[in-house]
């Protein structure tokens, strides 16, 4: 098993173990066990998020690994490309080669047959000389009727004579330069011929090269499939994490509220108590402040019940916003962990508390109560004219910022605020 298949599935391996922590369901406890309950689901998200990080980091080392192959493959291509023209070359040079020594041999080969007509001419003209008694060239010019004829039957034995050596001496010259030229074209193509298995042997080299490459490559595709498996994986199980953390901060908010009203009604009840023993002299006065009190104490048990349907404070809503620093920009999107745009991702952190925004930045900008921006707090929308945010404190936004940048944090002030609005209870 390749190394980058073993990361993969210890990623995979950890991501399982993981949901079967983050499965658990909020507990009906103490406030006391619901912040145990969700401290320890916070160091699960943190150690989530490492898990991720390390996913998102094989995927781009693996992603790099593979690109570089590629590469390399393109370039032994190339490299196939140029030796199968070498090769074409070669073919052509051998085949004109073989022509030319055809041709030479065609040559060679009128040379040889001209030679042996002339040394066949010379062969009858001594046979006949010998048939004629072996007469010498003296008793041939003896034989002559004058000096007239014997000199020109001198002149004539002695051209004849040069003749039959000077053809000779030129058909053995013609028949040594042809043959001179086909030994060389010959080992022209010898050598073409060798260059030809050299090109023939680097091509098969480079294909098996090629071939594993290409086995390298695939299984690089296997490998990625499996870490972008892993790394959505995790992506969900922060995403459930995060849900589950919301709940228990709801619940932890609920138990605390039901808390102080509870301790605030019994206060009440004690102050009527000691109002109703100190004016007992007056009973319209005693049932007055009774009413008065009872009115106090429903009034502020609305208040509290108000306060925990209104889903949190604006400083609840900024650090819920925190959670997706990260994710990434999609233009139209929604989605606080497969991507939103800048109005988007501020409408599904509200809604997380149950506030119903409107969609587009301009309108958003046109909700809750106006500020400056020196009364701004945190979880307050600030308004930048085409892109909203969500203010943090301390000169600090969170935003879907762009697609290259994603969900990130900025300086408040980057660009000029148009407004400030405040929209949290």
């Amino acid at each position: 098993m390749k190394k980058g298949t073993k990361c993969a599935i210890c990623i995979l391996m950890s991501f399982i173990t993981a949901v079967i922590v983050v499965a658990e369901p909020v507990r009906a406890a103490t406030i006391s066990d619901i912040q145990k309950q969700k401290e320890d689901v916070k160091n699960q998200q943190k150690e989530t998020k490492k898990q991720l990080n390390s996913a998102n980091s094989q995927v781009g080392n693996i992603t790099g690994a593979q690109d570089n192959l590629g590469e390399e493959i393109e370039d032994i291509d190339q490299q196939l490309v140029d030796l199968l023209t070498d090769i074409k070359l070669i073919d052509d040079s051998i085949e004109k080669t073989k022509e030319q020594i055809d041709e030479t041999q065609k040559k060679y080969d009128a040379a040889v047959e001209q030679q042996k007509s002339q040394y066949n001419e010379m062969k009858v003209r001594v046979r006949y000389m010998y048939e004629q008694g072996n007469k010498s060239y003296v008793e041939i010019l003896m034989s002559s009727y004058g000096m007239q004829d014997a000199l020109n039957k001198a002149d004539y034995v002695s051209k004849l004579y040069s003749y039959d050596r000077t053809k000779l001496a030129e058909y053995e010259a013609t028949v040594k330069q042809v043959a001179d030229l086909k030994e060389s074209l010959e080992e022209q193509q010898s050598e073409l011929e060798a260059s030809k298995s050299e090109k023939e042997d680097e091509q098969k080299y480079l294909d098996g090269v090629e071939k594993e490459k290409q086995s390298q490559y695939d299984d690089y595709d296997v490998q990625l499939a499996k870490a972008k498996q892993a790394a959505a994986a995790y992506s969900e199980q922060l995403k459930q994490q995060t849900d589950q953390i919301s709940q228990l901060q709801a619940a932890e908010d609920k138990a605390k509220a039901e808390e102080e009203a509870k301790k605030k009604a019994e206060e009440e009840a004690k102050k009527k108590a000691e109002e109703a023993k100190n004016n007992t002299g007056s009973s319209n006065n005693s049932n007055n402040s009774s009413n008065n009190a009872s009115e106090d104490v429903q009034a502020r048990r609305s208040s509290a019940s108000s306060s925990v349907s209104g889903s949190g404070s604006g400083a609840d809503i900024a650090k819920y916003a925190c959670n997706f620093i990260g994710n990434p920009y999609v233009p139209g999107g929604t989605s606080l962990t497969n991507g939103a745009d800048c109005s988007g991702f501020v409408q599904a952190v509200y809604s997380h508390f149950g506030y119903s925004l409107p969609r587009n930045s301009f309108s958003q900008s046109q909700v809750g109560e106006a500020v400056s921006y020196d009364q701004a707090q945190a979880g307050d929308v600030i308004y930048y004219g085409g892109h909203v945010a969500i203010y943090l404190g301390n000169g600090m936004i969170v935003h879907a910022s762009t697609q290259k940048t994603g969900i990130k944090t900025s300086v408040a002030t980057y660009r000029p605020i148009i407004t400030i609005r405040h929209i949290a209870h």
